[in-house]
């Protein structure tokens, strides 16, 4: 049964391959985007609602109808160090209360490795580890069906990705090492398929040199 999942931030450089592994799985993606954002062409035949955050109705009705939402938003470095605390603790407390709204029940947050701590050289630019898990916290108190991704340093590389492995662990267990954008892009889909994920910190970094393992594999292991 195909499903339609919704992306928000789908025109970021992990939205829009989220956007894309949806597609390549065989369901439909609905992306939620920022009014002047712009999507590759390979995202031009998706429904697409522009949008701010804070609208609440506009909001609501890009949701309605979704089987599922993958919360890809992030701050932009800016000046302006307000931005954390607006796109990842305000921005997913607004999308996590449309999902209760209109009965959106399944939300798989990408954040990053190290949420929540504050000694961290991340956090000079508007404290923002400390409001990606202020987003987490958000959601795993939402009494929604919840996971949260969080990826280790990303980067764009799409070359020689079918060999390479995920390491899976839970939260708190990794401090560095890197992650394609595109298996992460993988990775929340796997979270979406895998029931098992449900209620979840999912810490994700990957290396040619770690087995291929499945992320049920990898929770049945633990």
């Amino acid at each position: 049964m195909t499903r339609t999942i919704a992306i928000s931030g789908a025109s970021g450089k992990t939205g829009f391959r989220v956007a894309e592994e949806v597609l390549a799985a065989g369901d439909q993606a609905r992306l939620l985007l920022r009014p002047e954002s712009q999507i590759p062409a390979s995202l031009a035949g998706c429904e697409q609602h522009r949008l701010s955050l804070m609208d609440a109705n506009a909001l609501d009705n890009s949701l309605r109808g979704v089987d599922a939402l993958v919360i890809a938003t992030g701050a932009r470095p800016s000046v302006d160090l307000t931005g954390p605390m607006k796109v990842d603790a305000w921005g997913v407390e607004r999308q996590i209360e449309s999902c209760k709204r209109v009965g959106v029940n399944r939300v798989v947050l990408v954040s990053s490795l190290c949420a929540g701590r504050w000694k961290h050289p991340l956090n000079l630019f508007g404290l923002i580890l400390v409001w990606k898990r202020v987003g987490e916290r958000n959601l795993e108190n939402s009494g929604l069906d919840w996971t949260v991704i969080r990826p280790g340093g990303l980067n764009e590389r799409e070359e020689d990705l079918e060999g390479e492995g995920v390491v899976w662990t839970g939260a708190d267990q990794q401090e560095s090492d890197s992650i394609p954008r595109r298996l992460v892009a993988r990775c929340c889909l796997e979270a979406l398929n895998t029931s098992d994920s449900i209620g979840k910190i999912l810490e994700v970094t990957s290396s040619k040199q770690q087995p291929v393992v499945s992320l049920q594999e990898a929770i049945t292991s633990c």
